[in-house]
Protein backbone atom coordinates (compact mmCIF):
# COMPACT_ATOMS: atom_id res chain seq x y z
CA UNK A 1 0.00 0.00 0.00
CA UNK A 2 1.10 3.61 -0.96
CA UNK A 3 2.23 5.56 2.52
CA UNK A 4 0.15 8.54 3.05
CA UNK A 5 1.62 12.11 1.92
CA UNK A 6 1.35 15.33 2.02
CA UNK A 7 3.49 18.52 0.55
CA UNK A 8 4.28 21.87 1.22
CA UNK A 9 2.78 24.35 -0.94
CA UNK A 10 5.40 27.25 -0.56
CA UNK A 11 8.65 28.82 0.36
CA UNK A 12 12.04 26.87 -0.76
CA UNK A 13 10.60 23.54 0.27
CA UNK A 14 7.69 24.01 -2.02
CA UNK A 15 7.00 20.16 -3.20
CA UNK A 16 8.78 18.44 -0.15
CA UNK A 17 6.94 15.57 0.29
CA UNK A 18 6.01 14.92 4.26
CA UNK A 19 4.81 11.41 5.26
CA UNK A 20 1.58 11.05 7.56
CA UNK A 21 2.54 8.09 9.77
CA UNK A 22 -0.43 5.49 10.29
CA UNK A 23 -1.61 7.41 13.90
CA UNK A 24 -4.72 7.61 15.56
CA UNK A 25 -6.14 10.58 15.56
CA UNK A 26 -3.38 12.28 13.14
CA UNK A 27 -5.18 14.70 11.24
CA UNK A 28 -2.35 16.81 9.20
CA UNK A 29 -3.48 20.41 7.98
CA UNK A 30 -4.92 20.15 3.84
CA UNK A 31 -3.01 21.91 1.28
CA UNK A 32 -5.67 24.09 0.96
CA UNK A 33 -6.24 25.23 4.18
CA UNK A 34 -2.61 25.92 4.64
CA UNK A 35 -2.45 28.00 1.50
CA UNK A 36 -5.05 29.88 3.06
CA UNK A 37 -3.78 30.33 6.07
CA UNK A 38 0.18 31.41 5.01
CA UNK A 39 -1.93 34.65 2.40
CA UNK A 40 -3.51 35.94 5.85
CA UNK A 41 -0.24 35.68 7.44
CA UNK A 42 1.60 37.29 4.10
CA UNK A 43 -0.89 39.88 4.58
CA UNK A 44 -0.60 40.90 8.23
CA UNK A 45 3.09 40.39 8.23
CA UNK A 46 3.94 42.64 4.59
CA UNK A 47 5.43 39.03 3.30
CA UNK A 48 8.26 39.71 5.62
CA UNK A 49 8.79 36.10 7.48
CA UNK A 50 12.88 36.65 8.24
CA UNK A 51 12.27 37.51 11.94
CA UNK A 52 9.57 35.10 12.80
CA UNK A 53 9.54 33.30 15.49
CA UNK A 54 7.12 30.51 15.81
CA UNK A 55 5.76 27.70 18.19
CA UNK A 56 3.74 24.92 16.72
CA UNK A 57 2.28 22.84 19.51
CA UNK A 58 0.61 19.61 18.77
CA UNK A 59 2.78 19.26 15.63
CA UNK A 60 2.17 16.23 14.10
CA UNK A 61 3.28 15.99 10.51
CA UNK A 62 4.54 19.56 10.91
CA UNK A 63 2.97 20.06 8.08
CA UNK A 64 2.38 23.69 9.68
CA UNK A 65 5.81 24.04 11.42
CA UNK A 66 8.01 23.01 8.41
CA UNK A 67 5.73 25.27 5.92
CA UNK A 68 6.67 28.11 7.71
CA UNK A 69 10.35 26.86 7.90
CA UNK A 70 10.21 26.56 4.06
CA UNK A 71 9.54 30.67 3.78
CA UNK A 72 12.46 31.45 5.76
CA UNK A 73 11.40 32.07 9.25
CA UNK A 74 13.89 32.64 11.66
CA UNK A 75 13.45 29.81 14.06
CA UNK A 76 10.30 27.09 14.61
CA UNK A 77 9.79 25.15 18.04
CA UNK A 78 7.55 21.98 17.08
CA UNK A 79 6.21 20.19 20.14
CA UNK A 80 4.80 16.80 19.96
CA UNK A 81 4.39 13.91 22.16
CA UNK A 82 3.90 11.06 19.98
CA UNK A 83 7.26 9.11 19.08
CA UNK A 84 6.75 8.05 16.10
CA UNK A 85 5.36 11.71 14.91
CA UNK A 86 8.70 12.54 16.79
CA UNK A 87 10.80 10.47 14.90
CA UNK A 88 9.22 11.37 11.56
CA UNK A 89 9.30 15.08 12.00
CA UNK A 90 12.99 14.51 13.51
CA UNK A 91 13.89 12.92 10.12
CA UNK A 92 12.45 14.95 7.58
CA UNK A 93 14.12 17.85 9.56
CA UNK A 94 17.60 15.99 8.56
CA UNK A 95 16.52 15.92 4.92
CA UNK A 96 15.52 19.17 4.91
CA UNK A 97 18.39 20.39 6.61
CA UNK A 98 16.19 23.06 8.00
CA UNK A 99 18.62 24.34 10.90
CA UNK A 100 15.72 26.91 12.04
CA UNK A 101 13.94 23.77 12.89
CA UNK A 102 13.52 22.07 16.95
CA UNK A 103 11.99 19.33 17.82
CA UNK A 104 10.33 18.63 21.31
CA UNK A 105 9.03 15.10 22.67
CA UNK A 106 6.80 15.92 25.00
CA UNK A 107 3.27 16.73 26.61
CA UNK A 108 2.31 20.43 24.60
CA UNK A 109 0.65 21.75 27.53
CA UNK A 110 3.64 20.25 30.24
CA UNK A 111 5.73 21.98 27.26
CA UNK A 112 4.00 25.37 26.97
CA UNK A 113 4.04 26.19 30.65
CA UNK A 114 8.46 25.74 31.10
CA UNK A 115 8.29 28.37 27.99
CA UNK A 116 9.15 31.93 29.22
CA UNK A 117 11.38 33.05 26.53
CA UNK A 118 11.69 35.76 23.99
CA UNK A 119 7.99 35.70 22.66
CA UNK A 120 6.79 34.08 19.72
CA UNK A 121 5.07 35.87 16.75
CA UNK A 122 2.74 33.15 15.89
CA UNK A 123 1.47 30.04 17.69
CA UNK A 124 0.25 26.86 15.63
CA UNK A 125 -2.63 25.41 18.03
CA UNK A 126 -4.33 22.64 15.92
CA UNK A 127 -4.50 19.99 19.29
CA UNK A 128 -6.50 16.39 18.83
CA UNK A 129 -10.20 16.69 19.07
CA UNK A 130 -12.69 15.51 21.53
CA UNK A 131 -10.10 15.91 24.08
CA UNK A 132 -11.07 19.98 25.49
CA UNK A 133 -7.34 20.57 24.68
CA UNK A 134 -8.10 23.83 23.11
CA UNK A 135 -10.46 25.27 26.10
CA UNK A 136 -7.00 24.14 28.44
CA UNK A 137 -4.62 25.99 25.90
CA UNK A 138 -6.00 29.29 26.39
CA UNK A 139 -4.82 29.82 29.83
CA UNK A 140 -1.52 28.83 28.99
CA UNK A 141 -0.79 30.51 25.62
CA UNK A 142 -0.43 34.68 27.27
CA UNK A 143 2.93 34.10 28.83
CA UNK A 144 5.02 33.05 25.20
CA UNK A 145 2.93 35.54 23.30
CA UNK A 146 4.39 39.59 22.07
CA UNK A 147 1.71 42.80 22.12
CA UNK A 148 0.97 41.65 18.10
CA UNK A 149 1.01 37.82 18.34
CA UNK A 150 -0.92 35.97 16.17
CA UNK A 151 -2.31 32.63 17.12
CA UNK A 152 -3.75 29.91 14.63
CA UNK A 153 -6.62 27.46 15.25
CA UNK A 154 -8.08 24.69 13.79
CA UNK A 155 -10.66 22.85 15.99
CA UNK A 156 -13.84 20.99 15.50
CA UNK A 157 -16.28 23.47 16.32
CA UNK A 158 -15.94 27.65 15.81
CA UNK A 159 -13.50 28.48 18.50
CA UNK A 160 -14.84 31.25 21.72
CA UNK A 161 -11.36 32.63 22.30
CA UNK A 162 -11.04 34.53 25.58
CA UNK A 163 -11.53 38.65 25.52
CA UNK A 164 -7.73 38.86 25.27
CA UNK A 165 -7.78 37.42 21.37
CA UNK A 166 -9.55 39.06 18.55
CA UNK A 167 -10.54 36.75 15.37
CA UNK A 168 -8.54 38.48 12.64
CA UNK A 169 -10.16 35.97 9.95
CA UNK A 170 -11.50 32.94 10.00
CA UNK A 171 -13.08 29.54 7.44
CA UNK A 172 -14.61 26.07 7.07
CA UNK A 173 -12.65 23.27 5.54
CA UNK A 174 -14.95 20.45 5.72
CA UNK A 175 -15.86 19.78 9.88
CA UNK A 176 -12.60 21.88 10.18
CA UNK A 177 -12.74 25.40 11.70
CA UNK A 178 -9.92 27.00 11.57
CA UNK A 179 -9.04 30.86 12.30
CA UNK A 180 -6.02 33.04 12.45
CA UNK A 181 -6.50 35.65 16.03
CA UNK A 182 -4.04 38.01 17.32
CA UNK A 183 -3.77 38.66 21.14
CA UNK A 184 -4.09 41.81 22.98
CA UNK A 185 -1.00 42.53 24.76
CA UNK A 186 -3.09 45.01 27.49
CA UNK A 187 -4.76 41.72 28.59
CA UNK A 188 -1.45 39.76 29.61
CA UNK A 189 -0.99 39.51 33.33
CA UNK A 190 2.43 37.13 33.46
CA UNK A 191 5.66 38.31 32.92
CA UNK A 192 7.64 35.48 33.79
CA UNK A 193 11.17 35.03 32.51
CA UNK A 194 11.41 31.96 30.23
CA UNK A 195 12.89 28.43 29.75
CA UNK A 196 13.90 26.97 26.38
CA UNK A 197 12.72 24.01 25.26
CA UNK A 198 15.71 21.02 24.11
CA UNK A 199 15.29 19.53 20.80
Amino acid sequence: MKKHTIRIVGGQYRRTRIPVPDIDGLRPTPDRVRETLFNWLTHFWGGDYHDKRILDLFAGTGALGFEAASRGVAHVQMVESNPAAVAALRSLRTRLGADNVRIHSGDALRALARMREQPFDLVFVDPPFGQNLLAQVWDALPPVLGPHSLVYVESESVPGPPSAFEILRQSKAGHVHFCLLRFDAMQKTDNNPVMPLQS
